[in-house]
C-alpha cells in the first residue's frame, strides 16, 4: 500500500489520504528521496526495486533529486484537511516540498500595473481607427 502511495506521490507531488498514512508515508517519502540524492547505479536499482517504475525512478532521479540536494531533511509537507464524511477519519494532504501550483503567480505590483493600463485613458494619438 505504501509503495503504491509513493509513487503517486513522486508522480503527482501531492497526494490526499488519512492522517496516519501521511505520517508513515513521509519516512518511507525521506528514505527514497535519499536515495535519489546519491545518484549512483545501485541507489537507482535499489529505487527501482521498491517502486517498480521507470518512469518514476527517472522523475525520481532527473528532476526532484535535484531539487532537494541541498536540502538535510523534511522533503513531505503535511496539511490536515479536516474529517472524512463517511467514518470521521483525519484527512490530510501529503506533498513534496518542491510542489508548486501550476499558475504562475504575479506580485501585487505587476497586477496593479495591469489594472492601470487598462483604466488609463487613451490619448487622441493613441486611438485605434476602424
Amino acid at each position: 500500500m505504501f509503495r503504491n502511495m509513493l509513487v503517486s506521490l513522486i508522480k503527482h507531488e501531492r497526494i490526499r489520504t488519512t492522517l496516519a498514512k501521511a505520517k508513515e508515508l513521509r519516512s518511507w517519502a525521506d528514505k527514497i528521496i535519499g536515495l535519489g540524492k546519491k545518484g549512483t547505479l545501485h541507489a537507482r536499482r535499489q529505487a527501482f526495486a521498491l517502486l517498480r517504475n521507470e518512469s518514476i525512478v527517472k522523475k525520481l532521479f532527473d528532476q526532484i533529486a535535484p531539487q532537494m540536494k541541498d536540502r538535510e531533511g523534511g522533503y513531505t509537507r503535511i496539511y490536515r484537511l479536516g474529517w472524512r464524511q463517511g467514518d470521521g477519519a483525519p484527512l490530510s494532504m501529503v506533498e513534496l516540498v518542491t510542489y508548486s501550483s501550476a499558475k504562475e503567480k504575479k506580485s501585487t505590483i505587476e497586477k496593479a500595473k495591469e489594472v492601470i493600463e487598462k483604466v488609463k485613458p487613451k490619448k487622441k494619438g493613441e486611438e485605434k481607427e476602424k
